[in-house]
């Protein structure tokens, strides 16, 4: 198992906003930690590689109705 974490910027998060995010990105298979601070619009994600794709985190998010920026590559 290959862990891997990246952040995501994820522009108008708001803090009504978090549990409905979070709860979207930990449906995404393989992932193992997710950190969302709506202060700086940013979510932590890591992630087990072999299980999980930046991409699936991405489109979760996406198909909230927000758009979505990759901040980093591993951390």
């Amino acid at each position: 198992m290959k862990m891997i974490t990246h952040k995501l910027s994820i522009p108008g998060l708001k803090k009504e906003d978090e549990g409905k995010v979070s709860d979207a990105l930990h449906d995404v298979w393989g992932v193992r930690n997710i950190k969302i601070n709506t202060q700086t619009n940013e979510a932590i994600i890591s992630y087990d590689e072999d299980a999980g794709s930046l991409m699936d985190f991405e489109q979760a998010v996406k198909d909230l109705g927000y758009e979505v920026n990759k901040l980093e590559d591993d951390m």
